[in-house]
This record gives C-alpha cells, sequence and structure tokens, in this order.
C-alpha cells in the first residue's frame, strides 16, 4: 500500500524560500536576516563541485556520532551517484543511492548542503515503514539533521519556514 504524499509540495515550497534566502546571503545581501522581529545570521552552507565531493560529505554526516546514536539506518552506507536531467535529486530507497543532478544547463542547485540533507533524512527512514515520504517523520528527521550539521539558525529559518507553508512535523 501507498502513502500519500500529501506534504511534499509545501516542504519544496518552503525549501525553495530558504534556499533563496541563502543564495542572496552568499550574492553579498548580507547574512543577517530578520526572522518574525529577531535578527538572525545566516551560517554558510557548503557546496559541492563532485559526486565524490557530495560521498565524501554523506559518509561523514553518517559517521557523526550523534547521528549514529539517534538512527540506526545511519550505518548503512549511501553510494552517491550523478543523475541525468537538472530536475530534482532524488533517494532510491533500493541499493540506499542518492542521485544528485550535477552542472546542468547551467545549474548546480542541488550541489548543496541543504539539498544533500534533505536526501539524507529520507535514507535514515525506516523503509518498511508506511509513512509519506515527506511527511511529518521526514519533517523532524531533516530538522534535526539541519539542526546539527548546519546549525541551529539555518533549523529556526527552515522550521519557520515550513510552518508557514503549512508543514507538520512528527
Amino acid at each position: 500500500m501507498s502513502v500519500r504524499d500529501g506534504q511534499r509540495g509545501r516542504v519544496y515550497d518552503a525549501e525553495g524560500l530558504v534556499r533563496r534566502m541563502f543564495d542572496r546571503a552568499d550574492a553579498g545581501g548580507g547574512r543577517t536576516v530578520e526572522l518574525y522581529g529577531s535578527q538572525l545570521t545566516l551560517p554558510v552552507e557548503r557546496r559541492f563541485a563532485s559526486v565524490e565531493s557530495v560521498q565524501s560529505y554523506v559518509d561523514r554526516v553518517l559517521g557523526l556520532n550523534w547521528v549514529r546514536a539517534q538512527w540506526v539506518r545511519s550505518g548503512e552506507p549511501v553510494r552517491v551517484r550523478a543523475r541525468a536531467g537538472a530536475g530534482a535529486a532524488h533517494y532510491e530507497a533500493a541499493g540506499a543511492v542518492l542521485a544528485i543532478p550535477l552542472h546542468n544547463a547551467g545549474s548546480d542547485w542541488a550541489l548543496r548542503e541543504f539539498v544533500i540533507l534533505h536526501e539524507i533524512a529520507h535514507h535514515l527512514g525506516e523503509p518498511e515503514a508506511e509513512v509519506a515520504a515527506h511527511g511529518p517523520e521526514f519533517c523532524s528527521r531533516y530538522l534535526e539533521l539541519v539542526d546539527g550539521v548546519i546549525g541551529p539558525e539555518a533549523a529556526l529559518l527552515l522550521r519557520t519556514t515550513l510552518l508557514d507553508c503549512g508543514v507538520r512535523f512528527g
């Protein structure tokens, strides 16, 4: 039985808003943003140049002590491969493969930390569980990864944006 992935569009909308804020900061627009009346300094988001650099990053994240303690599936290695087209990155549960579009059509939008952590969050979920791919459980894992790897400021921005887009957490 397949579970309807009703939050997918809202999750992608929120991620798009957050990525654009980080893009503006990286382009010299300033790293400080106002979030509901509070000043928030955005951390630097890592970018990648190749499948090999993404693979190294994924291996390091899955090897973090707190990640290993939190999720059993962190012990299962993920293989990173290039994906044809520039449309989307995705995680293939069969074989634990993260497929990432590279520099296609002048775009390297997927070679960034938020995208890779999103796909790692898919890997860390229980494959047999009958839950939506972008459901509350996934969103909670994703936020924990962003908080622990990029930083609490990035997680606060992502959490707030997800909530504004109507996303629920587990």
